[in-house]
C-alpha cells in the first residue's frame, strides 16, 4: 500500500512538472531534400529544447496521420518538414489547432516547397506547375510569407549579424541589439499582410545579396493563434548557433503563451565526484550509483596512483572510496590530506574500511574506523562473512539527519564485518543487531574540517541496486559536499 502511495505521489509530481512546461510537438519526417537531414536535426532540436527546462517535447515522424485528437494537449507545433503535401485531413487539423489558439513555428526550408504548390525541376530549380493550384491555401497565412519561384534564393552562406528590429517584442526583449548567424540569408520573400517583422539582417551585394535589409524572423496571427517564421536553420551547424537556439526557444514560448518569461535562475553547479576503485573486486552495478544522476559530475580512477598523484583540492567536491589498499604512497597521502584539510567530502563504502590502515591519521581522524586484516597486539584479526541477511536501521535520535532523509530500514543480503575498531568520536547514523556484525553500519567520521561518511553496506549487486541504499549513498555525497542541510 505504501509503495502504491509513493508511486502515486511521484506520478502526480511528474505530471504537475510536465503541465508547467510548454508542450511542443515537432512535426518532421521524410522529405524530398536529401541535403536537409530531418532526423538528426530533430534529435538535436529535441535535446536542446529539453536543456532549457521550459518545454515538454514530443515528435511525430508521420505528419500525414495528424488529426485533432493527435494534436490535443499541445501548446505549439514546430514544423521541421518540407516534403510532400500532408493531405487534406492533416492540414485541416493543423489549421484548426492554430485557429483555436495553438502556436505554430516554422523555419528555413519550409519557406517554400510543395505546400505552396511548387516542385523542383531536373535542374533543382523550383517552379509552379501549370494547371489548377496544388498549394495548401492557408499555408502562406500560417507562415506569413510567399516566395515566387523565380525569386527563391540567397547569397553565399556566411556569418552575419541579425538585428532585433523590434527590440520591445517579447521574443527580442532583453536580448540586446543583435546576434550572429552562420547561415543562408534568404532574400526577396514577400511577406503577407499582417506579418510583423521582429528581426532583420543586411543582405550585402558582395555575398550575392540584395543590398537591403531582409526579414529574418516575423510573427503572424491565424484566428486566435500565434505564429512565428524564422528563415535561419539551413543545417545542423546553423542550428547549433547560440543565437538561433535562443531565438527558436523564445519563439516557441511566445507562440504558445503570448509572452516569454524571464530566464530561470541558473541551476547550481553539479557536485564534482571522484570515484576510486582498485585492490578488490566488485559488481559493476557500483557505477550505476552515479551514472545518470543529474546532480553529479563524476570521474573514475581505477587505482590510488591514478586518483591521488595530482592535486585534488579545488578539482573535486567529494571522493567516493570503493577501493582497498592498506598502504598509500607519501605523495598520494599529501594530496589526499590537503583535500581533507581544505574541507573536501569523503564517502567510503564497504571494503574501503580496510583502506590505508598503515596511516593512522586516515583511519583515526578521517574515517573513524579500522578493519584489522591481521591481528595486532591488543586487537585480534577482524572477521567477515559473505551472503548474510541482515537489517540496518536508523540509530536512536538520528532519523532526522540529512544523510538518512528518505532512507528506510535496509534489509540486505550482504557481507558482515565483526571485530573492528571504532573511534569514540564517530556519530553513528545506522546500526544493526545482527550478532555477526558490529553494531555501527553507517557513521560520520571525526574530522573537524571535512565531512566524512562510512557506509559498510555495498558488497552485493542486490544491495547496490536497492533503492534505499542508492538514496543513502546519494544523500551522503550531497551532504559531504555541503549541498544537503
Amino acid at each position: 500500500m505504501l509503495h502504491r502511495l509513493l508511486l502515486a505521489l511521484v506520478c502526480c509530481a511528474a505530471l504537475a512538472a510536465a503541465q508547467d512546461k510548454v508542450r511542443v510537438l515537432i512535426i518532421t519526417g521524410q522529405t524530398d531534400l536529401p541535403y536537409h537531414d530531418w532526423r538528426i536535426s530533430t534529435l538535436f532540436l529535441h535535446a536542446e529544447l529539453d536543456k532549457t527546462g521550459r518545454f515538454d517535447v514530443k515528435v511525430t515522424e508521420e505528419p500525414r496521420a495528424l488529426s485533432a485528437a493527435a494534436l490535443n494537449g499541445y501548446n505549439v507545433l514546430l514544423l521541421n518538414y518540407n516534403g510532400p503535401r500532408l493531405g487534406a485531413a492533416a492540414e485541416q487539423a493543423i489549421e484548426n489547432f492554430v485557429r483555436r489558439g495553438g502556436g505554430f513555428v516554422a523555419f528555413h526550408g519550409v519557406s517554400y516547397g510543395q505546400f505552396f504548390g511548387q516542385v523542383q525541376d531536373k535542374s533543382m530549380r523550383w517552379t509552379t506547375p501549370a494547371g489548377p493550384s496544388t498549394a495548401w491555401t492557408a499555408y502562406a497565412e500560417l507562415v506569413g510569407s510567399t516566395w515566387k519561384p523565380e525569386n527563391i534564393g540567397h547569397g553565399a552562406r556566411h556569418v552575419f549579424p541579425v538585428t532585433w528590429s523590434d527590440s520591445a517584442h517579447p521574443i527580442a526583449r532583453g536580448q540586446g541589439t543583435s546576434f550572429l548567424a552562420n547561415d543562408e540569408l534568404y532574400h526577396r520573400l514577400d511577406l503577407t499582410p499582417g506579418a510583423h517583422v521582429v528581426a532583420t539582417a543586411f543582405s550585402a551585394k558582395e555575398t550575392g545579396g540584395t543590398g537591403k535589409h531582409e526579414p529574418i524572423l516575423w510573427t503572424t496571427s491565424f484566428g486566435q493563434g500565434r505564429g512565428v517564421h524564422f528563415t535561419l536553420g539551413h543545417d545542423l551547424s546553423s542550428m547549433a548557433q547560440p543565437g538561433f537556439l535562443t531565438a527558436l526557444a523564445r519563439s516557441l514560448e511566445w507562440a504558445a503563451t503570448g509572452d516569454v518569461l524571464p530566464a530561470a535562475k541558473a541551476p547550481e553547479p553539479r557536485v564534482r565526484v571522484l570515484t576510486v576503485t582498485g585492490g578488490h573486486g566488485f559488481p559493476t552495478e557500483f557505477f550505476s550509483l552515479f551514472a545518470g544522476d543529474p546532480l553529479l559530475d563524476w570521474r573514475h580512477a581505477g587505482s590510488q596512483a591514478e586518483a591521488f598523484s595530482g592535486r585534488l583540492a579545488g578539482r573535486y567536491d567529494v571522493i567516493v572510496f570503493h577501493d582497498m589498499a592498506e598502504s598509500l604512497g607519501e605523495k598520494e597521502q599529501a594530496n589526499l590530506q590537503a583535500f581533507v584539510e581544505a574541507g573536501g567530502g569523503i564517502v567510503s563504502t564497504h571494503h574501503a574500511i580496510v583502506n590505508y590502515t598503515s596511516w593512522p591519521w586516515w583511519y583515526q581522524e578521517v574515517i573513524g574506523g579500522k578493519y584489522f586484516v591481521n591481528p595486532l597486539p591488543g586487537h585480534p584479526k577482524s572477521e567477515y562473512k559473505e551472503g548474510v541477511d541482515f537489517v540496518a536501521t536508523a540509530a536512536k535520535g538520528r532519523t532526522g539527519h540529512p544523510v538518512l532523509r528518505g532512507v528506510p530500514p535496509l534489509p540486505v543480503h550482504d557481507e558482515v564485518y565483526k571485530g573492528m575498531w571504532h573511534s569514540e568520536k564517530i556519530t553513528v547514523l545506522m546500526e544493526t543487531a545482527h550478532p555477526l556484525n558490529d553494531p555501527p553500519v553507517v557513521y560520520i567520521g571525526p574530522h573537524p574540517k571535512a565531512r566524512s561518511v562510512y557506509i559498510q553496506l555495498g558488497h552485493s549487486a542486490s544491495t547496490l541496486t536497492y533503492p534505499g541504499y542508492r538514496r543513502l549513498v546519494h544523500n551522503a555525497i550531497l551532504w559531504t559536499a555541503g549541498k544537503l542541510q
